[in-house]
Order: C-alpha cells, then sequence, then structure tokens
C-alpha cells in the first residue's frame, strides 16, 4: 500500500465493515437495555449477514408452533427470509404465518448501508383474529390455544413502532460514531509509525535517530489536544473581544438591531468558547491524564471567594448568596484549580435554575468519607474505619430535579431541561466532568431535590489517608 493510498483513507474515514468499529460488548448491551425497556426482540446483523448482538425471549407460541411436525419447517423458513431481506431505501416489514411481523431497518453511515437489525417478531396492534395461514399450518393444531398464545406476545402500533425505530437507529448512531472515532484513532498511529520507518529506513538513521523520533511522535500525540485547544480559542478569543468592543461602543455607538446582532455574536462565542473548553476537559478526565494536586485549603476562605465572584451574577437576578460554615470543620485537602472548578460549575448552575428573589446557600460542615459509593451504608460503616472528610453543600431555591432524573444528570451530554425549546443553556457536560473531579480527589457527589423545591448538590472530599 502507498503512502498516497494510506493518507486518503485515513482522510476518507470511510468505514468498509460494521465489524471493524463496532464494539460488541456495547452492541449487545444496548439490545439487551432495548429489550427490557420495549419487550421487543432485537438483532443487529452486519452488511455480510453476521450477527453481531441478539436480544430475544423466545415467544410462546414459536415454542408451540415448533413442536409441531410442519412448524419447525415453516419458522426455519420465515427466519431464513428475514436474516436474507435486504431493505432497499428505507424500513421493511416480513410478515410470518402466524400473524407476527418482523421489522428489517437498514443501518446507514456515511452514505453507505453497512448493516441492520430487526425487531421481532410483534404482533400488529390491528390484528384481532388468529390468521388462516396458522390454523392450517399442521393437523394436530388448537385454535384455541394458538389464540392464547399468540395473545402473550407482544404487541405493538405502527406509530409506537416506527418511534420505537428511530429511537433505536439514534443510539446505533452513537455507537457507530463513538467506535468508528477509536477505529480512526488507531488506524492513524499505524500509519504514523509506518510512516516513520519507512523515513528512517530511507535515510538509514541510526538506532537514536530512530528513538528520538518516536519520542517526538509520542510528544506530539501527547499536546495533539492542547494544539486544537490553542487554534480554536484563539480565534473565538478574538470575536468575543471585539464584540464586546463593539458592544461598548468604542468603534461608535450602536443603535437599533446593530447592538443586538453584536450581543448576539458574543453570547454565541461565549458558549462555543465554553462547550470547547467542556469537551476538552471531559476528554482529558476519560483518558486519565488530568492530575490532582492536593493541598490544604480553608473551606471558609473558599466559599466566602465564591460568594464575591458571583454576587454580580446573582444581584443582576436578585438572588441571595448565603455562606455558612459549621464550627471546627476539617480542611478541604483538594487541587486548588481543579475543587474550584467544581464549585464554580455548580455556583452557575445554582444560579441559572433560581428564578429572581431566590436564594444560593453555601454550606460547610464536617462530613464521612464514603469509598464505596454507596452514600454511607452500613457496609461502609461497619466493615472500614471511618475518614473524616468536609462536606460541601450548594443548595438553591430553583426549580429543582425530578427524583427519575438524579441518576442521569451526571452523564454527559444529559440535560433534565433537553428539548428543543428548553429554557436555559448549557452543552450537559458540566455535571459530568463535576462529577469526575470529585471523584479524582476520592470524593464522592450526589443530589437532594424534587421538582419545584430547588436542589442541593453535596460534594464530600475525604482528608488524605495516612502513609
Amino acid at each position: 500500500m502507498s503512502s498516497t493510498t494510506t493518507s486518503n483513507e485515513l482522510v476518507m474515514g470511510e468505514v468498509g465493515r460494521l465489524e471493524q468499529v463496532v464494539d460488541r460488548r456495547a452492541l449487545a448491551e444496548v439490545c439487551r437495555s432495548f429489550h427490557d425497556l420495549f419487550a421487543l426482540p432485537v438483532r443487529v446483523f452486519s452488511a455480510e449477514g453476521v450477527l453481531l448482538a441478539d436480544a430475544h425471549e423466545e415467544q410462546a407460541v414459536c415454542a408451540y408452533v415448533n413442536g409441531l411436525a410442519n412448524g419447525r419447517a415453516a419458522c426455519t423458513s420465515v427466519v431464513d427470509a428475514v436474516k436474507r431481506l435486504e431493505p432497499d431505501g428505507g424500513s421493511v416489514t416480513h410478515p410470518c404465518f402466524t400473524g407476527a411481523e418482523y421489522r428489517v431497518v437498514p443501518m446507514v453511515y456515511q452514505g453507505r448501508r453497512i448493516g441492520r437489525f430487526v425487531i421481532g417478531p410483534y404482533v400488529p396492534a390491528e390484528m384481532k383474529e388468529v390468521p388462516r395461514s396458522l390454523l392450517v399450518l399442521d393437523s394436530r393444531i388448537d385454535p384455541e390455544k394458538s389464540r392464547g398464545l399468540l395473545g402473550q406476545m407482544p404487541r405493538v402500533r405502527a406509530d409506537t413502532l416506527i418511534r420505537i425505530e428511530e429511537h433505536f437507529s439514534r443510539i446505533l448512531d452513537l455507537i457507530l460514531f463513538s467506535g468508528h472515532r477509536a477505529f480512526l484513532t488507531s488506524q492513524m498511529h499505524v500509519a504514523s509509525v509506518r510512516q516513520s520507518y519507512r523515513e528512517l529506513a530511507e535515510k538509514n538513521d541510526s538506532l537514536q535517530e530512530a528513538y528520538d523520533r518516536l519520542k517526538e511522535l509520542d510528544r506530539l500525540k501527547s499536546n495533539f489536544l492542547a494544539t486544537v485547544s490553542h487554534e480554536l480559542r484563539t480565534p473565538l478569543t478574538s470575536i468575543i473581544g471585539y464584540s464586546d468592543m463593539l458592544a461598548a461602543g468604542i468603534a461608535g455607538e450602536l443603535v437599533g438591531e446593530q447592538k443586538e446582532f453584536v450581543e448576539t455574536i458574543r453570547s454565541k462565542g461565549d458558549h462555543l468558547l465554553a462547550l470547547i473548553t467542556s469537551l476538552l476537559d471531559l476528554n482529558k478526565l476519560e483518558q486519565g491524564t488530568v492530575r490532582v494536586e492536593r493541598e490544604r485549603l480553608d473551606a471558609k476562605d473558599m466559599l466566602r471567594e465564591l460568594q464575591k465572584t458571583f454576587a454580580p451574577a446573582a444581584a443582576k437576578k436578585g438572588i441571595k448568596l448565603v455562606v455558612e460554615v459549621e464550627p471546627d470543620v476539617p480542611p478541604l485537602w483538594a487541587d486548588p484549580v481543579r475543587i474550584r472548578q467544581v464549585l464554580f460549575n455548580l455556583t452557575e448552575n445554582a444560579i441559572k435554575f433560581t428564578p429572581a428573589g431566590g436564594t444560593v446557600r453555601f454550606v460547610a460542615r464536617e462530613g464521612i468519607a464514603d469509598p464505596e459509593g454507596d452514600g454511607g451504608g452500613m457496609g461502609a460503616v461497619l466493615l472500614l474505619t471511618p475518614r473524616r472528610a468536609l462536606e460541601i453543600r450548594i443548595v438553591d431555591s430553583g426549580v429543582g430535579i425530578s427524583e427519575v432524573e438524579h441518576a442521569r444528570i451526571f452523564d454527559a451530554f444529559y440535560q433534565v431541561d433537553g428539548g428543543s425549546t428548553r429554557e436555559h443553556g448549557g452543552t450537559g457536560l458540566g455535571l459530568s466532568i463535576v462529577k469526575r473531579l470529585v471523584e479524582a480527589h476520592g470524593g464522592t457527589i450526589q443530589v437532594e431535590s424534587e421538582a419545584g423545591q430547588g436542589a442541593s448538590f453535596i460534594v464530600t472530599i475525604p482528608e488524605p489517608e495516612e502513609p
């Protein structure tokens, strides 16, 4: 393979086979979750017909039919037909002699069909009677038993099935994108090593030169994110800065829509800059490259600083900021930069989701470390020696978070008000980054909240273990 061919493949980034990019374990887990949620069987096949994931339970009517003389052959024929079915353009439905149906949906990525998934069997909600094709299948078939067993199969309305199909397709798109990114990274690494080897062979360099070259490549890879950050942030900073100057009237007074347009440019620039920063932070945390240098900090000083920093933003909304520090609280052992990032993020959220005239409280008190992450359960108390910890609560009187959302708010890109017309802005990365930074300190973060009752985020940072 020539160097030009390799470069072209990497630039195009095309996926040759679904098996190259998909994580089968993740795909199987998604299929199992889908089956548990909707009670519908689902199978995923590659373009070559290889079964990559399968989540189903044999339906009672299928088990009954397979026990009849002609049933097994008929079932095998239907299943083989479904496996061979290649949807041309969009989804297709394949009927079964039992009256059930299979939904075959193409998987398209980068404009190419790379596989398909099959939902079913299921019974269309519109079907009322046992079809004749089932009753005449075998002379020993019991119509009443067939009717009863067929009634146990999941029923789905056509419009509901379309929504389920779209939901599963979007999940698969995310899995493919993630797998494709990892695949490209691997291919780029292999191509880089091959290119380095060819250059070294052509120049007949010494072993030391080869070693230095590999070290340089490793350094370049390590600095890749920093370079991207610089290249993206620098022009954005200029855009935001010049927008601020225009809005301040330095280049002349703005009138009417002019000021509104400039404010929009600045606002969107701030939003994009925050998104880039959050993405880079999350990437570093996922790769485990963020180092935490813990120092002894004073909790009261930290919260006072937090109060002063956010006083202007709170004043604009008429929100009261209150600091409450209990006597004799333990010191805060944390990385000063990272713990400020945690507290600033939580405070920004508290102010953002608190209506005008509300209150945000910063509370510091002594707590107990929860190394097992079970909320201080009996297992940790009975089997482990309790460690002192500092507990910081950021409590607001805002819109609150319903209990069903508690388990998901720390997921990357998840937003409680995630609709297309949601009132509040944000990227959905802040709480995910906060959770990872707290855990990097050996601590925990929890939320206590109900819809309409405000929210309390509890960060617990333990004292260092004794050597």
